[in-house]
């Protein structure tokens, strides 16, 4: 199995993507970029910027980044207020929608229609309806991420299992994980990332919705969100998961003291690089529900969302936006982090990417579950961050083992109700 980024695939794409340029002669253009998790994102949007330099050398551009999402939109939304947005920002596809409302964000398919079909360029409905919320396209989503599994393949041979025939189900993970810290020496069996985004993709995964149709109430506190936070207990109950944080646990597998990681695919790009030859790294799909034929997945990631208002930054933006999500910039972003693609043409052309999957099996895992996408459910109303907030202190109760998971979903429910505007 291919453990490293290879470095020709990583620097190297099959001829360029036609673009056009602004008038020759014409002055430069500055635009400011706001992006978050530049800890996940850095690689991607350098090797992006670089490349749109050889098409747009006018265009000049400033980043600026904020540590997580929540962050991102708590930034951007001061800046909204005193009218100091930048030109373009790229948000979590959850936290989208409250731009959107507010009419931050402006109407993108003016953008696109005037270049041609959406579908010709790569934008298919199904990738447009993750930045799109009443029939108004917010944001382009530039990077796309489920949840997977990744193993240290040789604690795993020590427990007992074999890599080769992993269990595909939660149960056999549970059964794995417990025999990795009783049988391998001193390592913990697993560590799953709690958070909104992961309880949603549970729930998801079990059959269930974050709200009712027509959003009147939440229906996340039924069977399906009990299930979700029981499985939680089980973790900790029958495993003994570490209460770690994303770091700490991420240091943790690097360093060969954990079996099996349950995160982002986004991270699949950090761990080649920090596990480097240590142990046998591999990804898998993140383990099913049995049972349950129409459950689906939580679509983490970022959309881009035009906030320009000055024309010719506006138009700049929109440009640099186009390219960083066509199938060029996908490819590109595609390499340089592990998320899935958000075109269609870079994934079904094999000039973009049928040579780097082929080469780097290990972004594969989230490829394989693009079948069970599901939008990242966003809350209406603009507390869209407590709620996210809401949902991951609950969440925490449970693996700390302060709460039971009936008490826990009780008390999400309340507060996530709380938080949401009240219908007349």
């Amino acid at each position: 199995m291919t453990h490293r980024l290879t470095r020709r695939a990583a620097l190297a794409l099959p001829g360029s993507l036609a673009l056009p340029s602004l008038a020759l002669g014409q002055a430069p253009v500055d635009i400011t970029v706001h992006y978050a998790q530049p800890f996940i994102f850095k690689p991607s949007y350098d090797a992006i910027t670089e490349a749109f330099a050889r098409v747009e050398p006018n265009i000049r551009i400033t980043y600026v980044t904020s540590p997580g999402y929540p962050e991102g939109t708590q930034h951007i939304l001061r800046q909204a207020a005193t009218n100091q947005l930048p030109d373009l920002s790229f948000q979590g596809l959850n936290l989208l929608r409250v731009f959107a409302e507010r009419g931050i964000a402006q109407d993108l398919m003016p953008f696109i229609t005037r270049e041609g079909s959406p579908q010709s360029q790569g934008y298919t409905d199904g990738l447009l309806s993750l930045g799109r919320f009443n029939n108004y396209q917010a944001g382009l989503a530039y990077a796309a991420s489920t949840a997977i599994t990744f193993l240290n393949a040789d604690l795993c041979r020590r427990a007992g299992f074999d890599p080769d025939n992993l269990p595909t189900d939660w149960d056999g993970h549970i059964r794995l994980a417990a025999a990795v810290k009783e049988r391998a020496g001193g390592p913990d069996g697993m560590w799953f990332a709690w958070s909104e985004w992961m309880f949603q993709t549970l729930v998801l995964a079990h059959g269930g919705a974050m709200m009712t149709p027509g959003e009147t109430d939440i229906a996340f506190q039924g069977e399906e969100g009990l299930r979700t936070l029981r499985l939680h207990e089980r973790f900790v109950r029958e495993t003994q998961m570490p209460a770690l944080n994303s770091n700490s646990a991420s240091q943790a597998f690097s360093a060969g003291r954990l079996g099996a990681f349950y995160w982002t695919t986004a991270v699949v790009r950090n761990f080649i690089q920090s596990v480097g030859q240590s142990f046998d790294f591999r990804t898998y799909p993140l383990p099913i529900i049995p049972g349950v034929a129409n459950g689906t997945l939580a679509t983490g990631g970022a959309a881009g969302m035009l906030t320009a208002r000055d024309p010719a930054k506006r138009e700049a933006a929109w440009k640099f936006l186009r390219f960083a999500t066509s199938p060029q910039g996908q490819a590109l972003m595609v390499m340089n982090s592990g998320y899935v693609p958000c075109n269609q043409i870079a994934i079904d052309d094999p000039r973009w990417l049928g040579d780097f999957y082929r080469q780097n099996p290990l972004f594969r895992a989230a490829v394989t579950q693009m079948g069970r996408m599901a939008p990242w459910f966003a809350f209406p109303g603009s507390n869209g961050v407590r709620i996210t907030q809401a949902m991951t202190n609950n969440t925490a109760r449970v693996i700390e083992l302060t709460a039971t998971p009936e008490v826990a979903l009780a008390d999400m429910a309340a507060e996530v109700r709380r938080l949401l505007p009240r219908r007349s």
